[in-house]
């Protein structure tokens, strides 16, 4: 009798506690901070907003918290405080995050996915407006004519709570995407007359509609979105490029001319041309459908170029670009790639990707391949085009550069350099435009 009422007893308690807090992981990024929480279980939650101080609190029924508080790595700058509080009911347990300032957070549950199980995510965005605006005027400054950069959009594939593919090492795709990335834009901003701007700098999550949409401020000629890939079997390996299909470009058609509100913001003279229809219906959609084409059409052309230059330093896995429905291409005003860098599930390709060295050769690589496209196809009213026209450039010194650096990049000599800018020493300033020589 005794050991069946300890049974009941055990029953009784296992039964009060569904559910389990596993782990809390922190991911602070740029616009917001996201909260995982791990569980054993689907969480049945409520949460409200305190003020004075701002609070955030959650109410899991029939959970129990397995965390300590200080092993939580929390990076984020609003939340100051994670601790626990007297819950609904005994059975419930109550997760309060103390904030530095408001927000209006966004709240929901995960099913379980790969190395993943339940999870309840919470994103606190930042009300504080003097991060990203301060940014975005920048990015929206426009270039006098001729001077204008090419500008590349890099995305970083995953982030944050989000690992991507994991290889049979354990290493996680985010990383390797990240790291590949960095490199990338170090070659870009170093190659004069282009410029790049990075979806993501750290480990953390970026929506996949902000990815285009920092592109879009960014006012980027070309996105490329860096991934590893990954299949069940792990013999397949090698490089790929994949394009926009013609049903997701359909598709996408049909949802922009749905947003008149945001037709304006394209790129490319097809939002301004397109706020002159007055609104017609027939006029937009042919607008947007040249958009799209072109789009398409320059997108397959890069990767074309990509892919040679893949090509001569590591090994191809498809090489003719492919086809795929994937959101982070959907721009109608941008052209938009997807490079795979390789397979992480590949044993010998997971521990290349790792390396310093084959990230870089595989960065030069898209570079190069880069770099070649827009030297045979200059936007007009960029440096590039009046470079191929022969024509003087402009630039404008960079901290870190030096007058020889400058003449080397420019691929003129330094007393030509000199005489064309009436210099008379070699000691140039931040901020100062030299007149470049056309050739």
């Amino acid at each position: 009798m005794k050991a069946i009422l300890i049974l009941l007893c055990f029953c009784c308690s296992v039964s009060a506690w569904a559910n389990q807090i596993e782990s809390i992981r922190v991911w602070p990024s740029p616009d917001n901070t996201r909260i995982v929480l791990d569980m054993s279980a689907g969480p049945n939650y409520q949460y409200f907003m305190l003020q004075d101080p701002h609070r955030l609190v959650v109410d899991l029924q029939q959970t129990q918290n397995q965390v300590q508080f200080s092993a939580i790595n929390n990076k984020s700058e609003l939340i100051t405080k994670i601790r626990d509080s007297k819950p609904t009911a005994p059975s419930n347990y109550r997760l309060v995050f103390e904030l530095k300032s408001a927000s209006q957070p966004v709240v929901f549950p995960l099913t379980p996915a790969g190395d993943y199980g339940h999870r309840l995510v919470i994103d606190l965005p930042y009300q504080d407006a003097t991060r990203a605006p301060a940014q975005q005027q920048v990015l929206h400054k426009v270039a006098p004519q001729g001077q204008k950069e090419v500008v590349i959009a890099i995305d970083a594939g995953h982030g944050g709570e989000d690992p991507g593919a994991i290889g049979p090492k354990k290493n996680h795709e985010k990383h390797v995407t990240l790291a590949i990335s960095r490199r990338l834009a170090d070659l870009i901003n170093k190659e004069p007359g282009m410029r790049a701007v990075m979806t993501r700098t750290g480990d953390y999550y970026v929506n996949l509609n902000q990815r285009s949409e920092i592109a879009r401020r960014g006012r980027a000629d070309l996105l490329l979105s860096i991934h590893a890939d990954s299949v069940a079997n792990s013999g397949p390996r090698g490089a790929s490029v994949w394009v926009l299909s013609s049903n997701r470009a359909n598709r996408e058609m049909a949802g922009w001319l749905e947003k008149q509100e945001r037709q304006s913001e394209l790129l490319g003279g097809v939002g301004e041309v397109i706020s002159q229809t007055d609104g017609n219906p027939y006029l937009t959609r042919t607008f947007l459908d040249l958009s799209m084409d072109k789009s398409r059409a320059d997108s397959y052309a890069i990767s074309e170029h990509i892919l040679t230059a893949m090509g001569k330093v590591v090994r191809l896995h498809k090489a003719k670009p492919e086809h795929a429905s994937l959101a982070v291409l959907k721009s109608p005003d941008i052209p938009s790639l997807l490079i795979e860098a390789g397979f992480i599930s590949n044993p010998e390709e997971e521990r290349l990707l790792l390396t310093p060295a084959h990230q870089q050769k595989v960065a030069q690589a898209v570079f190069n391949g880069v770099k070649s496209y827009y030297q045979q196809n200059p936007p007009s009213g960029t440096m590039m085009a009046n470079k191929a026209a022969g024509k003087p450039q402009k630039h404008t010194v960079r901290s870190g550069e030096s007058l020889s650096l400058i003449a080397q990049r420019y691929g003129v000599s330094l007393t030509r350099l000199k005489g064309y800018n009436s210099m008379q020493s070699d000691v140039v300033r931040v901020g100062q435009v030299l007149d470049i020589p056309g050739s």
